[in-house]
């Protein structure tokens, strides 16, 4: 560690993970691009419904989300060993201050944060059990079961190969950081290799075609404000938000690098970056190439649009294979990392002394082994909702504002705590600067989500925004279950035995 220049301090006072500091920036960096690989699920949906208008706006929030990794960045170095990402480092900047409410204020952080990356991985299945058929070129046959109400049904296939799939990925998280990071370099370099190659290669082979552009004009009007504009452009901000910021998630093992203060503004800086390429660039080139009518017509068939895509920008045989199997692998390592990260979350939110110790143990690998294995059941039962739409909305009721209060965080110990020593330290005027997004995404979350859901934007909407809703709720009878294990204890120690 760098030594704090005169007149500064290094904190301590804070609670510490325990996991395993094993891994490094790269590492951190290649488990996270399982939030980058989500534009393959939003870029046909959204070019459909804004045309050429949707560019302006997949480059505004793509770099909101590289601005919430710098100001991680900046945390993550500040408190080297705590881990789960994002939610854990609002409390320091409460803890003084507002000494009753800093543990809620942590507690609802993290499970929100939970909420938002735990059901990614069920989306991941229902999207692989319609590309393997394609993949392996046979009709997807089977009997369909539905047991949700008014939920899409979801095959057998679908079902049987999302638990067995699930239960595969949880092996190399299970084995520990070392092996989960080297397991998630081979799927993040067999999918981020070609969606590149994908995304520059029709401005080299001159497939692409500026006029598809339509001068970046709301599809159907003739201008970028034309028609219900803000409504469309206020509706999709909850869809576009959800995905762009989840480049952030390498935030999430920072606390298990072997040198934080430096891998921290690397991974972070790396992660955002190359997340602003894909997530601009690739919607940019499909719809130069393909044109908002065939869009519009396949919105909801990614693979079908990258496979057209890909044919028209390279022409080789079998490029529409290699397309589904990067699309498969990608959805491989965002399920890998839905395990990991929000698990990590759980892990120190239970050492923070808000959730039951159970979330809290680790096995002999060093990684928080129940609270992995909980995502995996979950994961498994909310299959059943049978649509990635309905469970986007669950999602979102949580995680676009878990970061309302870290990035609150960010401006008081920036107002607060100067004096506090920061390895990686972004100009004083962006403490301003988060303020202003954390007023930005409160707003997507508390009246954009909410109208996306109950207007109808996804399937089933309404019902799981209520049901997501239950879920922040929950938050208060987990921690007085905590309160009840601490008494009969006899202490409020967090910290938990290691168990094999």
């Amino acid at each position: 560690m760098s030594q704090p220049p005169e007149g500064t301090i290094r904190v301590d006072d804070y609670v510490k993970g325990d996991l395993s500091k094993e891994t490094n920036w790269w590492g951190a960096f290649v488990v996270g691009l399982a939030g980058t690989i989500l534009v393959t699920g939003i870029t046909g949906p959204v070019l459909a419904a804004l045309g050429g208008a949707a560019i302006p706006n997949f480059i505004f929030w793509t770099l909101t989300g590289w601005l919430l990794c710098l100001f991680i960045a900046e945390l993550a170095a500040m408190l080297p060993d705590r881990t789960g990402g994002a939610p854990a480092y609002a409390y320091y900047a409460f803890k003084d201050r507002l000494p009753r409410a800093y543990p809620h204020i942590n507690g609802v952080t993290n499970w929100m944060y939970w909420i938002g990356w735990m059901p990614v991985m069920a989306v991941n299945m229902l999207l692989t059990g319609a590309y393997l058929p394609v993949l392996l070129g046979f009709k997807d046959n089977s009997h369909t079961i539905q047991l949700f109400g008014n939920s899409a049904p979801v095959s057998y296939f679908t079902l049987g190969l999302g638990a067995v799939l699930s239960m595969l990925l949880f092996i190399p998280a299970f084995l520990g950081i070392k092996f989960g990071t080297v397991f998630a370099t081979v799927l993040g370099l067999l999918s981020m290799i070609p969606l590149t190659i994908l995304a520059v290669a029709p401005f080299f082979t001159g497939n692409f075609h500026t006029a598809n552009l339509d001068a970046f004009h709301l599809v159907g009007t003739g201008s970028f404000f034309g028609g219900h504009a803000f409504f469309l452009y206020f509706q999709f901000s909850a869809l576009l938000t959800w995905n762009v910021i989840a480049m952030e998630a390498a935030g999430c093992y920072i606390g298990e690098c072997k040198n934080p203060e430096t891998d921290a503004p690397r991974a972070m800086n790396l992660e955002g970056g190359y997340g602003v390429f894909i997530y601009t660039v690739l919607p940019l080139a499909v719809l130069g190439v393909l044109g908002s009518k065939f869009i519009t017509a396949n919105q909801f068939d990614i693979n079908g649009i990258l496979a057209k895509y890909a044919r028209t920008s390279l022409n080789f045989a079998g490029v529409d294979k290699i397309v589904t199997a990067t699309l498969l692998i990608a959805l491989l390592l965002s399920s890998l990392n839905a395990i990991m990260g929000c698990a990590r979350s759980l892990y120190m939110m239970s050492l923070d002394g808000q959730a039951p110790r159970i979330f809290g143990r680790v096995n002999k690998h060093n990684v928080p082994d129940f609270s992995m294995g909980l995502n995996v059941i979950l994961n498994i039962g909310l299959l059943f909702a049978g649509t990635p739409g309905a469970i986007y909305v669950l999602s979102n009721v949580g995680y676009v504002g878990s970061f309302v209060p870290v990035l609150l965080g960010y401006y008081f110990l920036r107002k607060w705590r100067p004096e506090i020593h920061r390895p990686y330290r972004l100009p004083e005027f962006m403490k301003y600067v988060a303020v202003a997004l954390a007023a930005l995404y409160f707003i997507v979350w508390a009246f954009a989500i909410p109208a996306c859901a109950i207007k109808g934007c996804q399937l089933g909407g309404g019902k799981m925004f209520v049901i997501g809703l239950i879920l922040v709720a929950l938050y208060f009878p987990l921690y007085k279950w905590r309160q009840m294990e601490d008494r009969r204890h006899g202490t409020t120690e967090h910290k938990v035995s290691t168990s094999a």
